[in-house]
């Protein structure tokens, strides 16, 4: 990420350094506070190495004021303080407190050592520090402001001087003006340099703050992707796996971490030869691969790989896609479906006309004919006919289903045993079945949600596939209700029907898919969109009954509901 371009002056202040700006990281660590460090730190050396030097100087016999000495004494102890203060005033900008306390006292110790020199001694190239200082941790202003103030003691210096030996006057003069120019230009020259640092830092910084937001927005995409993840080197090494890619690759695979080899389980071996392939290649792998756990069966796997940007392979690494393929035919039989639901309830609406014209003409024909053969004839055509149209209602069934929206309203909810008591009766006596069905209503209170009309629809479609394989006896078909806790109540429809093919029961709630050629395979398919749309769940199980006194198995769906209180939560 490329940080703004700057818009002052080329002698502007550092972008560190403008009112208002703050640094991402922690200030201790940024590279002004290390700066000020170092100068703190080349401070109490210089005043250390300078007392000293006036130690030697008293050695050497010469003498030396006592001021000289105390203050030579107190330079590197007020250094001291300061750096163990540890916290920095940056930036420095005015000739203020902060600047004498650190600059100033610099500036005018040299001064003095400069202005009472014995033996000789020239002070002048310390007075690089103090202006190093202020060009490095303030503005240009500021640093050459400091250069200024050196250059004019300076040249105090070499008046006074002059004052007295006049002979040396015009070479004390010309070294403190190229002193001065030399000040200058490491004031200007410096400062130019602390800003490209502070420029330098600061996009640093952006650029990591980008990089841990994308890499956690990465780590959050890619963990929460349903296709599995795999990251490959050119040696067989995962450096990465997301959790779905673990579940597709087995348990085995949760008790390790990256980077581990796709050699180390021969489950994984076929893995391991698409990566080799993709490395030699050069390009995408596209496949369908076995995969399977130790101790169990092989998982077919849909695999795409893709490499890496790098001309080194070394440096490349290849990025695994995987699928389950059970999956994947799941999602095509799932689009098919329903684009064969929409293409059936057109028909049906085009069916549904023409129907009723053969039926209402074959009722015309009963009324004029008396033969009872050609009677026998208009019957065959008027069951038929009837078998049509419920066909025809129940495609339409499936698609009102579909496209109705989930209910929420609170005048949904309704008392389940009532309305399956008025549902079962009724169907009860449309198909004459009443002495084969027996209720078992033990949920009086229970107050579920759902649609009075499609909980009848519901009822009659479970009723009707079981008076299809239920046996002729008393009790041959039951009704029960019972309340299942946490709110919830459950409605089941048992029948003693034969035994249901294991094979048969994973279609069950499928569409168009019935064991029963006469049977359009849509009744089940309704009752669970029916079940979806309104928050409840429908299932099938085999369940021993009491009848008689004898244990009785029979085939049992069963509907649990959402409870009122919690769906109305849910909806709002």
């Amino acid at each position: 990420m490329n940080a703004p371009r700057d818009a002052a002056s080329w002698f502007g202040p550092p972008e560190s350094m403008l009112p208002g700006w703050q640094p991402a990281a922690p200030a201790d660590h940024t590279g002004f506070v290390r700066l000020w460090r170092g100068f703190m730190a080349v401070r109490l050396v210089t005043g250390i190495v300078l007392l000293l030097l006036q130690g030697v100087i008293v050695a050497l016999g010469q003498p030396v004021p006592l001021w000289m000495l105390m203050l030579a004494l107190a330079y590197p102890l007020s250094a001291l303080l300061l750096r163990l203060r540890n916290r920095p005033v940056l930036p420095l900008r005015a000739l203020d407190l902060s600047w004498v306390v650190s600059v100033g006292s610099d500036i005018a110790y040299f001064s003095l050592l400069q202005m009472a020199q014995t033996g000789g001694l020239a002070y002048t190239p310390l007075f690089a520090l103090p202006v190093l200082l202020a060009a490095v941790l303030g503005t240009v202003q500021l640093a050459l402001g400091t250069a200024a103030v050196a250059s004019l003691l300076l040249l105090a210096d070499a008046w006074s001087v002059s004052m007295s030996l006049a002979i040396e006057s015009p070479g004390r003069f010309l070294q403190a003006g190229l002193t001065g120019i030399g000040l200058f230009t490491v004031a200007v020259l410096a400062n130019q340099l602390a800003r490209r640092l502070a420029r330098e830092e600061r996009r640093a910084i952006e650029s990591q703050r980008a990089e841990r937001m994308q890499a956690l927005v990465n780590a959050l995409v890619i963990d929460n992707i349903s296709d599995g993840v795999l990251v490959v080197d050119y040696r067989g090494l995962v450096h990465a796996v997301n959790p779905a890619a673990r579940s597709l690759l087995g348990a085995d695979v949760n008790r390790v971490q990256p980077p581990f080899s796709l050699r180390r389980d021969p489950a994984w071996h076929a893995l391991a030869d698409a990566a080799l392939m993709a490395f030699e290649r050069r390009e995408p792998v596209e496949a369908d691969i076995d995969v399977g756990a130790a101790g169990a069966g092989a998982q077919r796997l849909h695999v795409r790989t893709r490499m890496t940007a790098g001309a080194d392979a070394g440096a490349q690494l290849c990025v695994f896609f995987l699928q389950d393929v059970r999956e994947i035919e799941a999602r095509v039989r799932t689009e098919k479906l329903a684009a064969m639901g929409r293409m059936s309830a057109a028909v049906a609406h085009e069916i549904r006309n023409p129907l009723a014209a053969i039926a209402q003409a074959n009722a015309l024909l009963e009324e004029d004919i008396s033969d009872p053969s050609l009677l026998q004839l208009t019957g065959m055509v008027r069951q038929n006919a009837q078998r049509l149209a419920r066909i025809v209602d129940d495609v339409l069934d499936v698609a009102r289903a579909q496209q109705q929206p989930l209910p929420h309203m609170p005048g949904l909810s309704m008392p389940l045993d009532v309305q399956v008591r008025a549902a079962s009766d009724e169907w009860a006596d449309q198909t004459g079945h009443g002495a084969r069905l027996r209720l078992q209503l033990q949920a009086p209170l229970a107050e579920v949600v759902f649609e009075p009309e499609h909980l009848r629809r519901l009822l009659v479609n479970l009723l009707d596939n079981a008076a299809r394989y239920a046996s002729e006896q008393a009790d041959a078909i039951r009704i029960a209700t019972q309340d299942v806790g946490g709110g919830r109540s459950a409605l089941r429809v048992w029948s003693d029907g034969a035994p249901i093919e294991q094979a048969v029961q994973r279609h069950l709630f499928e569409p168009f898919f019935s064991s029963e050629s006469r049977s359009s395979g849509l009744g089940l398919h309704i009752c669970r969109e029916l079940c979806e749309q309104h928050g409840a769940q429908i299932g099938f199980e085999r369940v021993t009954l009491q009848r008689d006194g004898q244990p009785v198995e029979g085939n049992a769906f069963f509907v649990v509901f959402r409870a009122s209180d919690a769906f109305d939560t849910i909806g709002a």
